[in-house]
């Protein structure tokens, strides 16, 4: 039943949390396994459809039209059309359409979802897909069709990667949610069962989503460009990702060679992001620092101008200053360029016979750059630190390893087997409020916390909440995974 779906002998438990009721299986995430892989979900493009911060101005349809979005609808959160009355603009002519939107991955998703016979569709006016395809030809008259890959493709700047799924309408739970009374009646050692499968399903799309990364470019490139994502944070996410694009990490290594600080300075400098001038409150040591950057950035400044970034592509406020960019590159330009680089302990490593390689790479990830000028530092204009801080703490190289280092060795074929007991030692990541807000309807608000203070658990939740929460659309009462549990217990 699931021979199609990657990395099964790896993540073997991820299985028994496919096996949901029949009742389920519309709420989980959509096959991908035909055609062209998209390691996202449908979730992602309705994100991308009615957020114009993501969606191009102009968008190509079928037939050599262009359409243009003077309303991109209501995020319909019933049954039926995913947006409701948008108003669109469609060129050459000014046609002005009004009514509703359906979002599917491939145009045949809507022959496969039986939607021509429902009259809920009758309205559809756009039938947007992320891939191109032949026309449908049950679709309403008149309904147009947009491919999204193509625009996307041509946004630099764009990453799905970037998109907060919670940021957009979702049901709100209830005070009494199904699966939390479904949960009291599920013996324990069933409902961590469930758990720790939708941890491992998690990390088993992960790998899936890299390994259709790696086929569009080398593995080098993808491991960097994930690394480089996970150290923005959720703020800065999109303009590390697109730093690590425009910076590949082999020009890196051909302009700085294994010289940490020539490649801070290119970093930095392609970040847009060292200092035109001093500030009165720079120490000598911070002056000089800043100095040695534009000697060797100066050199190679005028070459990457076209690909430089500008201040402006950086979330710079209101952030703690050990997350400051700034800081951050110091972990990169160590993390791949530095004597005890990343990926030469992960070419080293034995995983299938190094039952500590996880402790090896937390401790690769922790030490990076404790020799730098950052490690005493906060900011640029703070006193110096009189002890070292790290420039990776504990929690943020536990998501390194759990979201990056495992999925991409998996998806390399450097792990084809995972002991059960290893992957439940994953380490724990710092606290995030969707971890919270499932273990709360879950467990409930007086819960012990230590019943997910594990990294496979945590994945676990977070897979729960992106699978059932973000997807129920008439809120709790009509989620499935209290069916899941129900199954859970009677299995």
């Amino acid at each position: 039943m699931y021979s199609n779906r990657p990395f099964l002998d790896v993540f073997a438990r991820s299985g028994l949390y496919r096996l949901a009721p029949a009742a389920a299986p519309a709420v989980l995430r959509e096959d991908s396994s035909s055609g062209a892989a998209f390691p996202y979900s449908e979730r992602h493009l309705r994100c991308v459809w009615t957020d114009p911060a993501y969606r191009p101005a102009v968008l190509p349809a079928a037939g050599g039209q262009t359409v243009s979005i003077e309303n991109p609808g209501r995020w319909n959160l019933e049954a039926g059309p995913d947006f409701l009355d948008a108003v669109l603009r469609v060129e050459p002519g000014a046609r002005r359409l009004c009514g509703d939107v359906e979002i599917h991955i491939r145009p045949c998703d809507w022959t496969a979802h039986a939607h021509a016979n429902d009259p809920r569709y009758a309205r559809l006016v756009a039938h947007v897909t992320y891939f191109p395809g032949a026309p449908v030809a049950d679709l309403p008259a008149g309904t147009i069709e947009i491919p999204l890959r193509d625009s996307l493709k041509t946004c630099r700047a764009f990453s799905f990667e970037t998109i907060d799924l919670t940021a957009y309408p979702y049901g709100q739970q209830s005070d009494r949610p199904p699966c939390g009374l479904a949960l009291r009646q599920t013996p324990v050692d069933a409902w961590e069962t469930i758990l720790e499968a939708a941890g491992e399903e998690r990390l088993r799309r992960k790998a899936e989503r890299l390994a259709a990364v790696m086929r569009e470019k080398n593995p080098a490139q993808t491991f960097y460009e994930e690394t480089l994502c996970g150290l923005g944070y959720k703020h800065n996410r999109g303009p590390f990702r697109a730093l690590a694009e425009r910076l590949p990490v082999d020009t890196l290594a051909r302009l700085a060679g294994p010289r940490v600080g020539d490649a801070y300075a290119l970093l930095s400098g392609v970040a847009g992001l060292i200092p035109a001038k001093a500030a009165p409150a720079w120490d000598d040591e911070t002056r000089q620092f800043i100095r040695g950057l534009w000697d060797f950035w100066w050199k190679h400044r005028e070459g990457l101008e076209p690909v430089t970034m500008s201040r402006r592509d950086w979330t710079l406020a209101n952030l703690r200053p050990p997350n400051h960019p700034l800081r951050r590159l110091m972990a990169a330009a160590v993390l791949f360029r530095g004597p005890a680089n990343l990926p030469g302990l992960l070419e080293s490593l034995d995983p299938q016979a190094d039952t500590r390689w996880m402790d090896r790479v937390m401790r690769g990830l922790q030490d990076a750059g404790l020799e730098s000028f950052w490690a005493h530092r906060q900011g640029l204009s703070g006193a110096r630190l009189g002890e070292p801080m790290a420039l990776i703490g504990a929690g943020r190289a536990a998501a390194l390893l759990t979201n990056v280092v495992l999925p991409w060795l998996v998806a390399c074929g450097k792990i084809r087997r995972l002991d059960a007991a290893a992957i439940r030692d994953l380490p724990a990541e710092d606290d995030n409020r969707l971890v919270r807000h499932t273990a709360h309807a879950l467990f409930g608000h007086d819960h012990n916390p230590a019943l997910y203070r594990s990294g496979l658990r945590q994945q676990g939740l977070l897979q729960i909440f992106h699978d059932f929460c973000l997807n129920a659309r008439s809120g709790c009462q009509s989620c499935a995974f209290s069916q899941l549990l129900d199954g859970g217990t009677r299995g």
